[in-house]
C-alpha cells in the first residue's frame, strides 16, 4: 500500500493520507502539478494555504527558514502530535502552498502510516480530504465516499478527530509573539505551561484577520443544517429535529464529532441537527471543538 502511494506521488498524483487529526488529500511539496490537484479536488479557493507535514526533524530546513527557541521547545513537547507551527518559510517552498504568504505551515503528525509515507517521500502538503468547507474525514470510507477514483491508505479511525491546533510564532524586534490561529486539542494553557516550564520570555497576540487554514466564518458544514444553541430560550425543537449528543470527555467528543455528524446527516428522518451548549464546553479543553460547531452551524441560537 505504501509503495502504490510513493508510485503515486512520484508522478504528480495525489493521495488519502491518515493522521492521528483528520485524514489529508497529499502532495509532494516539490510538485506544482500535484499541489494545483489538491485544490482542484477539493475546489479549494488559492488563496487558503496549505499545512506541510513532515517526519523527521531533518526535513526542518526544506520547509522553514528559521527555527526559533520557542518552536524547538513545542516541537520536543508535542511532535509528532496536533500542533501546528507557522514560522518563516524557506523560498523554495511553493508560493501556491503559502498562498503567496512569507509563512508556512508545518506539523509532524503522529499517525505511523502517515510517517512512513512521509519519512520517504519527503515532505508532503495535506489539507483534509473533503471538500472544501465541508466535514472532515476521519476513516478511509469518508474519504473515498468523496473521492471514489483518489487511491487512500487506510489507517483506521482518526485518534485525535478534529484538525490541529495552529500556531503562529513571530519574531519582532527579537521578541517572540505567539498567536493560536485555529484551536485545537492542543491548549493555549499547555503552550504556556510548556513554554515557562522552559524559561522562554514571549507575550501572546489576539487573533486579528487571519489567513490560515479553516479560518472563514463557515467551514466543516455538514450536509444537513446545524442549529448551535447557547441560549435554550431562543430554540423550540421541531419534527426533524435530531441532537448531537457529545461525551463529557473533549478527548472522546473530538474523535467522534465528525462521525456523529455524518451518521447523523445519513438519517432519513433528519432533517436538521442541534447541538446544546452547557457550561463544561466554556471550559478551554473543548475549545477546539466548539470551535468547530460554530463554523459548522448555520444558524447559531
Amino acid at each position: 500500500m505504501i509503495k502504490q502511494a510513493l508510485y503515486i506521488l512520484k508522478n504528480q498524483g495525489i493521495v488519502g493520507m491518515p493522521t492521528e487529526t483528520v485524514y489529508g488529500l497529499a502532495a509532494r511539496i516539490d510538485s506544482p502539478a500535484a499541489v494545483e490537484k489538491v485544490f482542484a479536488t477539493k475546489e479549494r479557493p488559492f488563496f487558503d494555504p496549505l499545512i506541510v507535514h513532515i517526519a523527521s526533524k531533518n526535513q526542518i530546513p526544506l520547509v522553514v527558514s528559521k527555527w526559533p527557541e520557542a518552536a524547538e521547545v513545542l516541537a520536543q513537547k508535542f511532535w509528532p502530535g496536533p500542533l501546528t507551527l507557522v514560522l518563516p518559510k524557506n523560498p523554495r517552498v511553493n508560493n501556491q502552498i503559502t498562498a503567496g504568504l512569507d509563512t508556512v505551515a508545518i506539523r509532524w503528525p503522529a499517525h505511523h502510516i502517515a510517517q512512513e509515507l512521509i519519512f520517504q517521500s519527503g515532505p508532503l502538503a495535506a489539507p483534509s480530504a473533503n471538500k472544501f468547507g465541508k466535514i472532515s474525514p476521519t476513516t478511509a470510507a469518508h474519504v473515498s465516499a468523496e473521492f471514489p477514483d483518489l487511491f487512500v491508505l487506510d489507517g483506521g479511525s482518526c485518534e485525535v478527530g478534529i484538525e490541529s491546533t495552529i500556531l503562529e510564532i513571530k519574531q519582532v524586534n527579537q521578541k517572540t509573539e505567539l498567536t493560536i490561529l485555529r484551536p485545537g486539542m492542543i491548549t493555549y494553557q499547555q503552550i504556556t505551561d510548556s513554554l515557562r516550564a522552559a524559561d522562554i520570555s514571549w507575550k501572546w497576540v489576539p487573533l486579528a484577520e487571519a489567513t490560515a487554514p479553516g479560518n472563514f466564518k463557515h467551514h466543516y458544514m455538514p450536509t444537513k443544517p446545524l442549529i448551535y444553541v447557547q441560549d435554550l430560550g431562543k430554540f423550540t425543537k421541531e419534527p426533524g429535529m435530531m441532537e448531537l449528543v457529545l461525551s463529557e470527555k473533549p478527548e472522546i467528543a473530538s474523535r467522534n464529532l465528525y462521525a456523529e455528524l455524518r451518521n447523523l446527516c445519513e438519517q432519513s428522518e433528519t432533517e436538521k441537527i442541534y447541538f446544546i451548549e452547557k457550561p463544561m464546553h466554556k471550559i478551554e479543553s473543548w475549545n477546539g471543538i466548539t470551535n468547530r460547531l460554530q463554523k459548522a452551524a448555520s444558524i447559531l441560537l
